[in-house]
């Protein structure tokens, strides 16, 4: 063995204490808050996201998921707590009910999931006499209908048919003779039903000719004349008809003017009212004027 001598010192071959090169970039990646999330978040997501696809790709698989989904819906929807077993429906003539009835055709027992509440009550607000309704699933599985219907307050003579008209003009429904509604009084002519009101508040102040009047008729879709029995007429201007009516009815009263042989009261020109005479009026002031002046012959 070969000795040392005083000037020469052991050589120790020591491991190099720094990272390697592949090594110290890995952990410079660590350091960075963006990798980590990835390493933690990301690739857990993206390994899950491969199986699942991979799982899906298979048609079988795919099916048997979906039907799982729906047979546990079935049974949820189908539960007894969510079944509706009957209808009621609450202030409803007996011919509204039955049209109700007729154009919701459910089939009891049904589950309320299945229930579309708001297409239905569009259905039901679709109908002349409906202007209201409400629907709600009551307690014990009922359908539950509240509806509120419209009030004619008027007949409106159109053709030959005759149609029921609430205070706004809206239609009703049809009635097949006068002698159906015998409360209501009739409106007639093109464009009568777009001015229920007015015609409304005519009838009211007519009251005093309610023995004698027969209804209004809409003329050339501007105006109104009130008719009366023994085919008289008071014929209204196009704006102030029911004052020109107060004011006819006043006349009536006083001189007793709808009592005469007279075929219409003219108050269309509110400052010139004129009177149109029955022809046999018309014969009789013609021969009394031939009297007054003499021209007069048997």
């Amino acid at each position: 063995m070969q000795s040392l001598t005083d000037d020469e010192t052991p050589q120790i071959n020591r491991p190099d204490p720094a990272p390697s090169r592949l090594k110290y970039r890995i952990e410079r990646l660590m350091l960075t808050p963006l990798f980590r999330l990835a390493l933690r978040v990301g690739l857990p997501a993206l390994v899950a996201f491969g199986a699942t696809s991979w799982y899906f790709s298979y048609e079988d698989n795919r099916t048997a998921v979906v039907d799982g989904i729906a047979e546990i819906r079935r049974k949820i929807e189908t539960r007894p707590e969510f079944m509706v077993n009957s209808m009621a429906i609450n202030g409803a003539s007996g011919g509204i009910t039955e049209d109700i009835r007729e154009i919701l055709p459910l089939e009891f027992p049904i589950s309320s999931f299945d229930l579309e509440l708001d297409q239905m009550r569009e259905i039901i607000n679709g109908l002349d006499a409906v202007r209201t309704a409400e629907l709600r699933i009551r307690q014990g599985g009922v359908l539950q209908i509240d509806v509120t219907e419209r009030v004619p307050v008027a007949l409106w003579r159109r053709g030959g048919s005759l149609e029921l008209l609430d205070r706004k003009g809206v239609h009703v429904g049809p009635v097949a003779a006068r002698a159906d509604r015998p409360d209501l009084p009739v409106i007639a002519g093109d464009g009568a039903d777009a001015h229920v009101p007015e015609a409304v508040a005519l009838i009211r102040a007519a009251a005093p000719l309610a023995s004698r009047l027969r209804g209004l008729e809409r003329m050339g879709e501007r105006r109104w004349d009130v008719v009366l029995d023994r085919n008289q007429r008071i014929m209204l201007p196009e704006k102030g008809a029911v004052h020109a009516l107060e004011r006819a009815i006043a006349l009536d009263q006083a001189v007793d003017m709808l009592g005469r042989d007279i075929a219409a009261v003219d108050l269309r020109l509110p400052r010139r009212p004129t009177m149109r005479l029955n022809a046999g009026a018309v014969e009789e002031y013609t021969r009394i004027k031939a009297m007054e002046t003499g021209e007069y012959q048997e």
